[in-house]
């Protein structure tokens, strides 16, 4: 099985020319997103991937400090950022346990959760980065019988095969119920919870810390 940073690093350049295959939900989610960010924020982002998010969502903030554990994702993010201009993103290594040092007035990770090494860890990383009442973002894949449970179970029962080829990276999927247990667990208080489309196995969630 090949570990996640080799993985990613292996497939930067492709996932980078790959179009975002739900291009109405992704701009949702960026929208619902930028609802809660205020011009004068701080914010990190863990699993950037090629930066996609963060170059969207800079004009809205002073500045975003974008994470993964990927060089070669970071590489990616870095010539975008050259080639659109935009001066506010700094690309930084960095896993979800372990953010960078500081203090931030919101932290988003979409499409990472279930493959973070430690989801406990990572939660309480995200909970002592965030300012007092500073806001977690997220959208993760959940395991649900009410959105694509058949897809997602044709899923789990082709992962090993895919990762005992190098095809996948290491995942771990929670239920909608875990997931948000596990970040109430962590020191935040939900404030928006959603899925879009209805049949979209990844929740949106919003938390405050506590």
């Amino acid at each position: 099985m090949v570990d996640s940073v080799t993985f990613w690093n292996r497939i930067a350049e492709k996932y980078a020319r790959t179009p975002i295959a739900d291009m109405a939900s992704y701009d949702y989610t960026l929208e619902r997103t930028a609802a809660h960010l205020k011009p004068g924020d701080r914010v990190l982002e863990l699993g950037c991937g090629t930066g996609t998010t963060a170059l969207r969502l800079a004009p809205k903030v002073a500045g975003i400090v974008a994470t993964d554990i990927a060089p070669a994702m970071l590489a990616v993010g870095r010539r975008k950022a050259a080639e659109q201009g935009v001066e506010n993103v700094e690309f930084v290594e960095a896993r979800a346990e372990t953010p960078p040092e500081g203090t931030f007035d919101a932290v988003l990770a979409f499409n990472l959760l279930h493959l973070v090494d430690d989801l406990d860890a990572s939660l309480a990383a995200i909970h002592d980065r965030l300012k007092p009442d500073g806001l977690f973002i997220s959208k993760t894949f959940c395991l649900s019988k009410g959105r694509n449970s058949l897809k997602l179970t044709l899923i789990r029962l082709a992962l090993p095969v895919m990762q005992l080829l190098g095809k996948a990276p290491p995942v771990t999927f929670s239920t909608e119920a875990q997931l948000e247990r596990a970040i109430t667990r962590a020191g935040f208080d939900l404030v928006e919870q959603e899925s879009f489309p209805a049949k979209d196995p990844r929740r949106f969630l919003v938390a405050r810390r506590r």
